[in-house]
């Protein structure tokens, strides 16, 4: 005891001091984006000269920026519900007990999850070329939805581990159909999950740029999109406003996704 204790305050501080040290490094190019974001000079400079909210005025005045941004709510709506429906009903069958390949199903389904965006924008590309649906919208909303069930998946599957399977056999004896049993029972254990999913998936949909260069045409740019284009040709602070709001409502979705996900009983 007296050996741990000489040990612990060294050991204590060092750790904080490399948290705060982690900490620091993720959060500083998220705040410079932000704090840049209001200069008022009209290069993108680290030496602030004053502060404007005239970035903003000419991101939410310009026809370009807005349309950009209506295609990423369109996007990230449409793929979010689908992604919440599929993979809810995944999550739900993957916990039927006796499923046979289980694991090669898990990792099929969460694997846009795990490989490089590329690769499945590569992959997505090709799939969809020889459907027709490489410049169309409905292409790009289910990119974005093969993007977005895993995180459904993978927070409904967590919801549905504690679940007590007993009770569905229950209300089974009892005389309940099998809709009434996913109604009553079934749908209030997985819905903080269904939730937290769909706004992980949301969140992941208005970030996605990856994909959707490989996807969309010139009538789906996203805001991602736009940024990633304005950048090479014309870089102005209206790019750091554009950023920012993609920063506050990517955050936003995330604190919300954190607030509504399944807690551990354990």
């Amino acid at each position: 005891m007296i050996k741990s204790r000489k040990k612990t305050p060294l050991i204590d501080r060092l750790n904080a001091m490399f948290g705060w040290l982690v900490l620091v490094f993720l959060a500083a190019p998220v705040v410079l984006v932000l704090v840049l974001s209001f200069s008022q000079d009209k290069y993108i400079t680290v030496l602030v000269s004053g502060w404007t909210l005239d970035w903003y005025a000419e991101f939410i005045n310009s026809p370009r920026w807005m349309t950009a941004l209506t295609n990423s709510l369109i996007v990230g709506v449409a793929s979010t519900v689908l992604s919440v429906i599929l993979g809810s009903a995944a999550a739900t069958g993957l916990s039927q007990p006796g499923l046979a390949c289980r694991r090669l199903i898990e990792f099929l389904l969460v694997a846009p999850m795990i490989l490089p965006a590329v690769v499945i924008g590569v992959g997505i590309y090709f799939v969809f070329a020889r459907m027709g649906l490489t410049g169309t919208m409905t292409g790009l909303i289910l990119a974005h939805t093969t993007l977005a069930v895993p995180f459904v998946v993978v927070s409904t599957g967590a919801a549905l581990a504690s679940f007590d399977r007993r009770l569905l056999q229950a209300a089974a004896s009892l005389g309940a159909t099998p809709a009434m049993t996913f109604r009553r029972i079934t749908l209030p254990v997985i819905a903080p999950g269904m939730m937290s999913g769909g706004l992980f998936a949301f969140a992941t949909s208005l970030d996605e740029v990856v994909v959707t260069l490989f996807v969309a045409g010139p009538g789906q740019r996203t805001l991602p999109r736009e940024m990633f284009t304005m950048i090479r040709e014309q870089m102005t602070p209206a790019i750091l406003a554009a950023a920012g709001i993609l920063m506050l409502l990517a955050t936003l979705f995330m604190i919300l996704s954190l607030a509504v996900a399944p807690k551990s009983k354990g």
